[in-house]
């Protein structure tokens, strides 16, 4: 016989990896995309002003600290939105108060 307890978690921690594969992948993404921006405007403002690695190594090295943030915030923002799965949750009080 199946297990319905089993399944669920299964298809929760499924759902949890999912998740988690989704933000690397984000993330990574973020990543690249800052760091070829800042090449790119390097390149292009060293080639503009005839100063050769000033501008690609000042990009570079600031493009670090702005990944850093924007991975932290892009992690933040998706951890937040997880939702903790609980047995059975009580129902609310629609007049906000308690119940006893």
């Amino acid at each position: 016989m199946s297990d319905p307890k089993g399944q669920d978690k299964d298809r929760q921690q499924y759902a949890y990896n999912l998740t988690m594969a989704a933000v690397a992948s984000q993330v990574g993404c973020l990543t690249m995309v800052i760091i070829f921006g800042a090449l790119i405007a390097g390149l292009w403002l060293d080639r503009s002003f005839s100063t050769k690695p000033l501008f690609t190594m000042l990009f570079m090295i600031a493009s670090m600290p702005v990944t850093l943030y924007v991975m932290f915030r892009v992690v933040k923002g998706a951890t937040g939105r997880i939702k903790p799965v609980t047995g059975k949750q009580k129902p609310e009080n629609p007049e906000g108060g308690s119940e006893s």
